[in-house]
């Protein structure tokens, strides 16, 4: 795979790429242009990151407003956090899935919160052009893909390895209570929901977290 082609499936810009990767800028450019060429075994080892990633889908921040993005709607200024996840589908007007929190709104499994900011999606990188917008990928397995209400969303296990992709920069209240959720309505189990090896501890700690999740409220 060449560089172009490792940063043309996440929709990242030179300088998105070099970001997410801790490569200079100007490597990325020169390494584009044909200016310099990376040794083979620095290609091997990004094209191998590359393709996890783009299983995992991380992200490397969350968004910032910015005054010069379109404004979504509100999350406040809607009853529900369905009628609000409707509106904006209806506001953007283009097809995306939603993922994340927004994904556990729409399988029911969590609330939200009233002052909801970030909507995390899997859509076109020109999304972004709104305020808010996290796009983790372009797009996801369509039988990791779940439509109810009009909506599109991952499924719980792709949300899961989602959120434990991202935990560093995600509030874990969400997956939390969706798999506090998940555990009580099915016989305080867990049975069903798997992750990949690399995420298993994690996973377990999660586990843990989510069937005491009520005890602490």
């Amino acid at each position: 795979m060449e560089l172009h082609e490792m940063r043309a499936e996440f929709g990242d810009t030179q300088s998105e790429f070099a970001n997410r990767y801790h490569i200079p800028f100007r490597t990325i450019q020169n390494w584009e242009a044909g200016i310099r060429k990376p040794p083979e075994y620095v290609m091997e080892l990004l094209e191998r990151q590359v393709k996890e990633d783009l299983i995992n889908r991380r992200i490397s921040v969350l968004p910032k407003y910015d005054p010069k993005k379109i404004d979504l709607p509100k999350r406040e200024d809607y009853i529900s956090s369905i009628s609000w996840l409707i509106a904006i589908r209806d506001y953007i007007g283009e097809d995306f899935i939603y993922a994340l929190d927004q994904a556990l709104m729409c399988q029911g499994n969590f609330g939200g919160r009233n002052n909801e900011y970030t909507v995390w999606i899997y859509g076109d990188p020109s999304l972004d052009r709104f305020n808010g917008i996290a796009v983790l990928g372009k797009k996801v397995s369509p039988y990791c893909v779940i439509e109810n209400n009009g909506l599109k969303f991952t499924n719980l296990n792709r949300t899961l390895s989602d959120a434990l992709a991202n935990e560093s920069i995600l509030d874990m209240q969400g997956i939390t209570e969706a798999l506090s959720h998940y555990y009580f309505s099915n016989d305080e189990s867990f049975a069903g929901l798997s992750v990949s090896p690399e995420y298993q501890d994690a996973f377990e700690r999660l586990m843990k977290d989510a069937a005491s999740y009520y005890d602490n409220e």
